[in-house]
Parts: structure tokens; C-alpha cells; sequence
């Protein structure tokens, strides 16, 4: 009884807002909704409309390239600056933990208004820099082929929360482990691929499952920058398309409340089976110590 009452605000909040509002959501997906007249029963018209709506295919074939780009470079990213952060000593290790987290903590919205400004094709501050170098900078904001590789560039800016859960996993890999390499003559990148990667096996694996479904749920930057305000206007949007945003648009712009329940369980159902795939794949690669 006591475990219970300690669970209860939880327990009762996951069923108000969260179990309630997924089976409403899954009896509107079977009808015509507009938010004005009530609903109308229309069967699986909805998921039908679904597999024939180009801009679904298009917005998700967005999402899940973004979803490639994306989740390999922040591991990667915040694997290296985790690894720098075990190597600094422990006074300023606090220091550089804490401004590698406040990015995390930065609206996403300010943080899609600033990706107009850095990654502007004329007058951007990444331009700007690149020329520097004799590099010309691409059209980050109105190419379609520069659109995702710049958002995902401004996606590394809040890596934050991934790079103190790698920290942790570094610094908890017995040191007589590494010792003991070195003595047998182990290069440092032996003793990473060897020692390292499985040791922190278990933190990869949690942070690919969390980075895959953030990405595959991506829509605050790309919204804010592409759709979202007046500067906007003009800008290339079309590779901006992710699915959330269609979701969006479909069931607060144009009041089709039946079609985006029904554009949302298909995306529950996307994210549901690559998280099964990805768990079946760590039984493969996943170390955990004492098994």
C-alpha cells in the first residue's frame, strides 16, 4: 500500500493524460472530426487516405533521413565531449558540465529563430565563417539538400543531457581495466573499441532508443524557422516537412482532427517497431556485467 500511494500522482497522472487521451485519440482516428460538429463514424477511411497521401510519404521519408543524420552525430558528438570532460580535473569538470548543459535548458523555439540568423545563406554568421577559409557556404535555409544537414548541425547545440549520461558510464569502467591493456601493449584505440564501447554498451543503447524517438518526433526548430513566423516567408520549406509537423497542420490549421488521430497512431506504430528492432539488435551488441 505504501509503494502504491508513493505511485499514485504518477499512476494517476499517465492515466488522465496520457492513457485516456490515447484511446480518445484511436476512436477519433475511425472518424471525421472537425472540432466544430460531432464526430462521424467513418471506419479505416482515415488510415486508407493515409497510404495514398503523398505528402505523408514525403514527410516521412524527411523525418526519417533527418532521424540518420541526426541520431549517429549527436552519440558520436557527445561521446567526444564526454570523453573530454573525464579527462579535465574535478574543479573544472563542474564548470564545463554545466555549460555543456545549459544549451539543453534554451527554448527550441529560440533555438529555431537563431537557425535563421547563423545559417542565413547571405549574411549568416556559418557563412560568414566559412568564408573565412575560402569555403563558399551553401544555402543552408532555402537548398533542399542543406535544409536537414543544417538542422541537424543546430541539434548538436543541445547535446547536453546525452553527454552527462555518457560521462557517467565513462567514469564508472574500472580503471584496472585499462591498466591492464596498456601493460599488454593495447593501442588507446584497442582500448576504446575494446574496453570503452562495451563498458558503456548499455548508455549507448539507452541514448540511440531516446535520440531515435526525439528524432523521429522532431518539430520545434524546423516549425519555428520554416513555418512558424513572418521571417520565414519565402524560405524553402518543402525538405523542412517533417511528420509532426504535417500532424500539425492537419489537425490545428485545417481542423482534420479524425486524419491527424489516425496520422498519429501511425507514427506510434513506426516508432514501436524500430524500438523492437532495436532491441532485439542489442542482444547482440549490449554488455551487461554480471550476465
Amino acid at each position: 500500500m505504501a509503494a502504491y500511494a508513493f505511485l499514485s500522482p504518477w499512476m494517476i497522472g499517465f492515466v488522465i493524460f496520457m492513457l485516456i487521451p490515447m484511446v480518445a485519440s484511436f476512436v477519433l482516428s475511425l472518424t471525421d472530426y472537425d472540432a466544430l460538429r460531432e464526430p462521424t463514424a467513418v471506419g479505416l477511411d482515415n488510415y486508407r487516405q493515409l497510404m495514398e497521401d503523398p505528402d505523408v510519404r514525403k514527410s516521412l521519408t524527411n523525418t526519417l533521413v533527418y532521424a540518420l543524420m541526426s541520431v549517429p552525430s549527436t552519440m558520436a558528438v557527445s561521446l567526444g565531449l564526454a570523453a573530454l570532460l573525464a579527462r579535465t580535473g574535478r574543479r573544472s569538470a563542474g564548470i564545463f558540465r554545466t555549460l555543456f548543459y545549459l544549451p539543453e535548458i534554451t527554448p527550441k523555439v529560440a533555438v529555431g529563430v537563431l537557425f535563421l540568423f547563423l545559417f542565413n545563406g547571405q549574411a549568416g554568421l556559418v557563412n560568414e565563417v566559412l568564408g573565412l577559409f575560402g569555403v563558399q557556404g551553401p544555402q543552408w535555409s532555402t537548398d533542399g539538400a542543406w535544409i536537414k544537414p543544417g538542422l541537424v548541425l543546430m541539434q548538436l547545440w543541445s547535446v547536453g543531457s546525452t553527454v552527462v549520461i555518457y560521462l557517467a558510464a565513462l567514469k564508472s569502467v574500472p580503471p584496472e581495466l585499462y591498466e591492464a591493456a596498456e601493460l599488454d601493449g593495447a593501442s588507446r584505440w584497442r582500448r576504446f573499441r575494446h574496453i570503452t564501447v562495451p563498458m558503456i554498451s548499455g548508455a549507448l543503447f539507452f541514448t540511440l532508443i531516446v535520440q531515435t524517438i526525439a528524432a523521429l518526433q522532431t518539430f520545434d526548430e524546423a516549425y519555428t524557422a520554416f513555418y512558424g513566423n513572418a521571417s520565414s516567408a519565402g524560405y524553402s520549406s518543402d525538405a523542412a516537412l517533417f511528420y509532426l509537423i504535417y500532424l500539425f497542420q492537419q489537425g490545428f490549421q485545417f481542423l482534420h482532427m479524425g486524419y491527424a488521430s489516425a496520422m498519429a497512431w501511425l507514427l506510434f506504430a513506426i516508432i514501436m517497431v524500430i524500438t523492437l528492432i532495436q532491441v532485439r539488435l542489442s542482444k547482440r551488441f549490449v554488455y551487461y556485467e554480471g550476465r
